[in-house]
């Protein structure tokens, strides 16, 4: 009986679990780098940008619920100003303009200013204890409209000036096409600001992606010719740089809403200072509301998938060049 040789058997590892590990290593090793000093800089980056950008945001919706509050308090009055003459009886002329615009659809209510009020108005400029019938100053009839349904000006005014010569009624249409127009170039200004920001986060992911690759060329070089797909390749860069994007523009969300944050309590705390009421007449309560903070969401979601989509045409540009090169060597 012949004996025949026992087969080789194939090499043991060392440790039963160093074959599994190295498998695992390989298989979860990325292609992109971890990061680096160049990955903190770029969440540096599109935090700040995240951050002005949200300002930015935040800023328009003050000054547009500001100039909406303004246009809307200015709507609802208008004012007959009546100027004193040598044969005129000022208070009979203050009665019968207030009889005839209270007759007015749309009027809700008409109400004389009277003299110690018109001299508190003229106080800033002309000093206290003004004695108004040493002078020609003109007489107010406050007039409270209804938004809703605002009466005829056109019939109020042809009114007053058939039985009271003197007055002319301000309807303050102009200063409120002025708040509209001002508004409106201030949320033009303020949007063209946020995508000038935007187009400048996207330039910064072209470039930390192209740095990304050339320092990984040619891991991406040769698993694209061993038959790597672009796709996968493409999204092992978004994956990264969407997780980077995100990790900057949720640092500048939240640094703005801070701001925002500080900025109402600082103005709850001082309603009566000279400075508040300035800033408060300027943009109310430096509260942006829900809109404001779901625009501040809005924007940092923009940017997360802007960095992700950014990356991603970058990296199948690049394999396209490659793919390009190569046909024609």
């Amino acid at each position: 009986m012949i004996d025949l040789p026992a087969a080789e058997e194939a090499p043991r590892p060392l440790h039963p679990g160093i074959s599994q590990v190295s498998k695992a290593h390989r298989k979860l090793a990325p292609i992109v780098p971890a990061q680096n000093i160049a990955g903190h800089a770029l969440i540096l980056v599109i935090a700040i940008m995240t951050f002005l950008s949200c300002l930015t945001l935040g800023a328009v919706t003050l000054v547009s619920d500001t100039a909406a509050t303004w246009q809307t308090q200015i709507a609802r009055e208008a004012t007959i100003q009546i100027k004193p003459a040598d044969d005129l009886d000022m208070e009979a002329a203050l009665a019968s303009a207030q009889s005839i615009a209270s007759r007015f659809a749309g009027v809700r209510s008409a109400s004389i200013v009277d003299r110690a009020a018109t001299a508190r108005l003229l106080e800033p400029w002309l000093g206290a204890g003004l004695n108004i019938d040493e002078l020609p100053v003109p007489r107010l009839v406050i007039v409270t409209i209804d938004p809703t349904n605002p009466p005829d000006f056109a019939a109020l005014r042809q009114a007053l000036s058939a039985e009271v010569p003197r007055a002319a009624l301000d309807d303050h249409r102009t200063w409120v096409d002025r708040l509209v127009a001002m508004a409106r170039t201030t949320v033009t200004i303020g949007f063209s600001v946020l995508i000038l920001m935007l187009s400048a986060t996207v330039m910064t992911v072209v470039f930390a992606t192209r740095g990304a690759m050339a320092g990984n060329g040619h891991i991406i070089e040769v698993l694209h010719f061993v038959g790597a797909e672009a796709r996968f390749i493409a999204g092992e860069f978004r994956q990264h740089f969407l997780l980077t994007g995100m990790k900057g523009a949720a640092a500048g969300g939240l640094a703005a809403i801070i701001v925002f944050v500080g900025f109402s309590w600082w103005s709850s705390r001082n309603l009566a200072t000279p400075e508040a009421d300035q800033a408060a007449a300027l943009f109310g309560n430096f509260a942006i509301g829900s809109a404001g903070y779901l625009g501040v969401a809005l924007v940092v979601v923009v940017i997360g998938m802007l960095t992700a989509a950014t990356s991603h045409l970058t990296v199948m540009s690049y394999l396209s060049d490659i793919d390009m090169r190569q046909h024609d060597a």
